[in-house]
């Protein structure tokens, strides 16, 4: 016995602890690695502790109070960035609420992800009844660019590179991005994990028009008689500003800027068309239309807006498809923005012949005359205001700040703001977009704010605010330069419907009269104004975005002001029997 313990062999030393990772380790090193580094969401179950861990690691995790706002943050992020912007929702609930802002992101062409927790396979596929079980990918696929869902740990570097390539690659939008709660806490080597990360590389590459494609344009352009250039957000996501001012003003030509292509150029630019939109529209004879589409926020390309001469229509954009979706086109050029407008200065020579100035001269009248015509409206001082006494002071506030970041929403407050308000600088004003809907406002302004660090004017309708309003609290715990005001006629459209069944209940448009949204405001901690008059509404806004304060400033505006579904009543249908 005592042999016996002599030979035997002492115990190995005991092997050295393996290196491990998990699920959310493996999703904050890739997102790290390709500089995503801010996150908006809505934290719950799965993703509670992700969203602390992405903290601890030094990516920016803003806390909504729904996670619509917080895809809407995200959305604009990426559109802001030209990266895709990244919202984290929980399961089922928090992930349809954030597929609505996934979808404008889609329609909107902005780069998103969108990344939801969700229930395990297994379960979900036998419909066995899991906490807020879902198919969350089916559902998403049909409303956004595209949709993936990670299984394994080991994929999760391809799956979030995949994500990125989809969403700004070609025309940019919406991606889904779906992570089982099982995935999470899946184990492997450090080392293994490491090497699974993708750094994605050139997602977005340039595409060069074809040179045929490109001398056609300009064959075109070149003996137009009364030509118009359209300039939508796509030419402003491009960030080309150099080569599209270059190539407007070389051109001669007339541009006319869709709401949030505003600040391309100046507004007060000399060539700028906006003061004379409905004559440029219908008296052109060639148009060419850079980075926007013949949808209906342009009648189509159709129509009594674009009056009865024949119309030649030149498009430079970057899907093929998008070419004759509504009228021909004589000219597609299909490209990137920046390669596109390139190949077209290049292809110019040094002797264009511009515009024709009897063209340019008649829109120069026109316009004068309809800038000299609004002026008196815009210095209204009567109390209470109305939309265009009170717009009178927003304009005049970011012409002295043409760096802020105007977000604007709304019925009357939308229609009338796009034109009142003039920009400055590119990428400045940020709105409903394709759309047109409203609940934009707060999760616009939070994402502006963070990527940019500028500071920022809402101006909100009282209804349109309403779909938002609670994100205040947001603004407030982060400290954020934004200033909200509130035009607040009492009610949707107008404050003075009544109900007509001769009930008690208001009628179906009207909201609390006299209502202090300001309050809200000064619940957590916030500046709160009520301005009652235009003096009133210079003061507290001026105050504002000198501080850099969250604020909320509640406008009283005249609720008799404002007109039914602002001005795109022609898409409100009306009873037969009304019209008889």
């Amino acid at each position: 016995m005592a042999e016996a313990t002599a030979t035997k062999e002492k115990p190995a030393a005991a092997e050295e602890t393996q290196d491990l990772t998990d699920g959310f380790h493996l999703v904050i090193d890739a997102l790290k690695l390709n500089g995503l580094n801010t996150i908006y969401g809505v934290p719950g179950i799965p993703i509670t502790d992700f969203g602390r861990m992405a903290q601890a690691a030094g990516i920016r995790v803003l806390s909504f109070r729904h996670e619509q706002n917080a895809g809407y943050a995200a959305s604009i992020a990426g559109y802001l960035t030209k990266s895709p912007g990244i919202c984290l929702t929980v399961s089922a609930p928090g992930f349809l609420n954030g597929l609505t802002a996934l979808a404008h992101a889609t329609t909107n062409c902005f780069p998103m992800i969108l990344i939801s927790g969700s229930s395990e396979r297994e379960i979900v596929d036998l419909q066995q009844g899991d906490y807020e079980e879902m198919d969350q990918l089916a559902i998403a696929k049909p409303l956004c660019k595209a949709a993936y869902r990670v299984l394994h740990a080991q994929d999760i570097g391809i799956g979030l590179a995949r994500a990125i390539r989809a969403a700004v690659s070609g025309r940019p939008g919406g991606v889904y991005l779906d992570l089982p709660a099982k995935l999470f806490g899946q184990v492997m080597d450090a080392e293994a994990g490491k090497k699974s990360l993708v750094k994605v590389i050139d997602a977005a590459p340039a595409q060069i028009p074809a040179p045929e494609a490109v001398k056609r344009a300009l064959d075109v352009l070149r003996n137009a008689k009364r030509p118009l250039i359209v300039l939508g957000k796509g030419a402003a996501y491009a960030q080309a500003d150099d080569a599209i001012r270059t190539f407007v003003e070389k051109s001669g030509v007339p541009f006319l800027p869709m709401s949030m292509a505003k600040g391309l150029l100046p507004d007060t630019h000399p060539q700028c068309a906006g003061a004379a939109r409905s004559t440029v529209l219908k008296d052109s004879d060639v148009v060419m239309m850079i980075g926007a589409r013949l949808n209906w926020l342009l009648s189509h390309g159709k129509g009594k807006t674009w009056g009865e001469a024949p119309k030649k229509f030149i498009q430079i954009d970057i899907e093929p498809k998008e070419m004759d979706s509504n009228v021909e086109i004589a000219a597609p050029v299909v490209g990137d923005i920046g390669s596109c407008l390139s190949a077209l200065l290049a292809a110019m020579g040094g002797n264009w012949p511009g515009a024709p100035a009897d063209w340019t001269g008649s829109i120069a009248k026109k316009r004068d005359e309809n800038v000299a015509k609004m002026a008196p409206r815009f210095m209204s001082n009567a109390a209470p205001m109305d939309y265009y006494g009170a717009l009178g002071v927003l304009r005049t506030v970011i012409k002295e700040r043409p760096d802020a970041i105007l977000v604007n929403e709304g019925a009357n407050t939308l229609d009338l703001a796009r034109g009142a308000v003039d920009l400055y600088n590119p990428r400045k004003r940020i709105d409903v977009g394709t759309w047109g809907v409203m609940g934009i406002g707060m999760g616009y302004a939070i994402g502006a704010a963070v990527e940019t660090g500028k500071p920022v004017l809402a101006i909100e309708g009282d209804s349109a605010f309403g779909f938002s309003g609670m994100e205040v609290e947001t603004i407030c715990r982060y400290k954020l330069p934004v200033c909200i005001v509130i035009f607040n006629n009492d009610g949707i459209y107008r404050g003075t419907d009544v109900n007509k069944s001769g009930g008690v209940d208001p009628a179906t448009t009207v909201f609390v009269k006299g209502a202090r949204y300001d309050k809200m405001m000064e619940a957590f901690g916030g500046v709160g104004v009520n301005a009652t008059s235009p003096d009133e509404l210079r003061r507290a806004v001026n105050e504002a975005m000198d501080s850099g304060k969250p604020t909320l400033i509640n406008a009283v505006i005249d609720p008799a002001s404002g007109s039914e579904s602002g001005r795109i009543g022609n898409l409100n249908p009306q009873s037969a029997l009304k019209k008889k």
